[in-house]
């Protein structure tokens, strides 16, 4: 028995890292307003499960140990709290970048009667290495003014935020303001932002776009006896085995990497077939081009999505 004066301190008990992960809609207004409140108490009272919010999709990411344990939280929030939501596959944080090199011009005009709206940009898009968009002025003699160069900056960088090919951030673009022309009476900061947004639509479709998928590294512990049927199964993710050692217990650690797509539900069936002995962390490693198979398939969707929103509006 542990005294004052000698205490027994044992370890704090280590829970395995929620890899499951899922959004968590409400299905009514009335759910939605004690929805946050309710997730985090039982978040707080749950150490087994996370909460976190996408800053990119703006969805509400729920992370658990597996199935079972998200359907336990979705029927405690049901019964306890008597809020009704949904669990969805999350959105694949995409990017999109050029792979050619175009120049193209912008013109904003606009005349109502008054003072009117004139801006004129000539803008050189290209491939760089950033992953955010670099802008550059090579104006010479004056074409448009200093003052119009931060408006055309900005109008070129809200319109990265939503990329030509499936609505995501575009990454790896230099953009280059080369010539133009202003109005002295009718020209205005808004007048460039609107031209810079323009060249943006017109030049983004002729450089070469493509779209990159999110690559995760994943450490894979398993049984020895599992190795094969691990390795075959990221090949049918189109992963890439990365190394393998034994570790002390003399357990199998495989070191792979996949597209974060073919990852999403990796912890249930992995626990399937390793006969629930298998377990695994992941963190993102890179962007990489997507297939074109691939990035038909998430265009096309995207595009359906945007018709579902337009005739919701």
């Amino acid at each position: 028995l542990a005294t004052k004066e000698n205490q027994i301190t044992y370890p704090p008990i280590i829970f395995p890292e929620p890899m499951l992960a899922m959004s968590i809609w409400p299905k009514s207004k009335l759910d939605e307003d004690k929805m946050s409140t309710s997730l985090q108490r039982v978040t707080e009272e749950d150490p087994g499960c996370r909460l976190d919010k996408s800053p990119e999709t703006g969805e509400l990411i729920l992370f658990g140990l597996g199935d079972q344990h998200l359907d336990v939280i979705v029927n405690k929030l049901k019964s306890k709290y008597k809020i009704d939501v949904e669990l969805r596959d999350p959105r694949i944080p995409y990017r999109e970048t050029i792979r050619g090199t175009v120049t193209v011009e912008g013109k904003h005009k606009k005349q109502s009667g008054g003072a009117g709206q004139f801006g004129d940009v000539w803008i050189k898009f290209e491939p760089t290495d950033s992953l955010d968009m670099v802008f550059e002025d090579k104006v010479v003699g004056g074409a448009v003014p200093k003052q119009y160069f931060p408006a055309v900056e900005s109008g070129l960088r809200e319109c990265m935020q939503k990329g030509m090919l499936a609505g995501y951030k575009v990454v790896g673009v230099k953009a280059t303001l080369v010539d133009g022309k202003y109005h002295e009476v009718d020209s205005k900061e808004i007048a460039f932002k609107a031209a810079a947004r323009l060249a943006y639509k017109a030049g983004m479709p002729l450089a070469k776009p493509i779209l990159l998928a999110p690559i995760v590294k994943a450490e894979v512990t398993i049984p020895e006896e599992f190795t094969g049927t691990v390795i075959g199964d990221f090949n049918k993710r189109r992963g890439m085995i990365l190394g393998m050692e034994l570790n002390d217990d003399n357990e199998q650690v495989i070191t792979a990497e996949a597209p974060m797509a073919e990852m999403m539900h990796y912890p249930t069936e992995l626990r399937s077939f390793t006969q629930g002995r298998g377990t695994y962390s992941q963190q993102f490693d890179r962007y990489e081009a997507a297939p074109s198979q691939v990035a038909d398939k998430v265009i096309a969707a995207a595009a359906k999505d945007k018709l579902h929103e337009d005739d919701d509006e």
